[in-house]
Parts: C-alpha cells; structure tokens; sequence
C-alpha cells in the first residue's frame, strides 16, 4: 500500500504492507513515522479488482512500524468493493 501525509508544507510518501483489511479500515505495516491522529491518503489493490482503491484514512494506532487506519468518507462503490472482498476473503478466497 501507498500512504501520503501533508506535513510541514510538504507531501510525505511512505510504503508498506497491509496485514488486516476490514470495512471500516485496514492495518499495515510502513516504511516511515506516522503518528495517531493524522489524516492521510491511502492507495492499495484489492483483490478481483482491476484499479487500486484511493481512500483517505485516520491514523487510529501505532505499534513501532505497524499502523491501524480508519477509512474516511468512502464513497457507495468503495464500500462496496470493501464489503465484496471482505466477504471473499472470510470464505477463505
């Protein structure tokens, strides 16, 4: 996944791994500092999906590099995608 945070004037670019995806947010693991509270812009693929989700996220918890975010205002068809592939990956796909 692709994290940006607007920091001190400037875009932020961090990298990472997701390890948990919900309907209400995802978990993952980053290659830089992100602190509770910020407000940041995701990108990451879903499964079955032919373009990445773009989402706006909350920082809701940090564990050294492992981060727990909260989805922002996603819209009808992004919920929807997250509701599809939460339900196929609790079906073990």
């Amino acid at each position: 996944m692709n994290v940006q945070v607007f920091r001190a004037g400037q875009v932020i670019y961090l990298w990472g791994r997701s390890t948990e995806l919900g309907q209400d947010g995802i978990g993952g693991t980053l290659t830089g500092d992100l602190e509770p509270g910020e407000v940041v812009s995701m990108e990451f693929p879903l499964p079955l999906s032919p373009y990445p989700l773009k989402l706006r996220a909350i920082v809701r918890y940090r564990i050294g590099l492992h981060y727990g975010f909260e989805f922002l205002t996603p819209t009808p068809e992004q919920r929807t995608a997250l509701d599809r592939v939460c339900q196929l990956l609790a079906a073990g796909g």
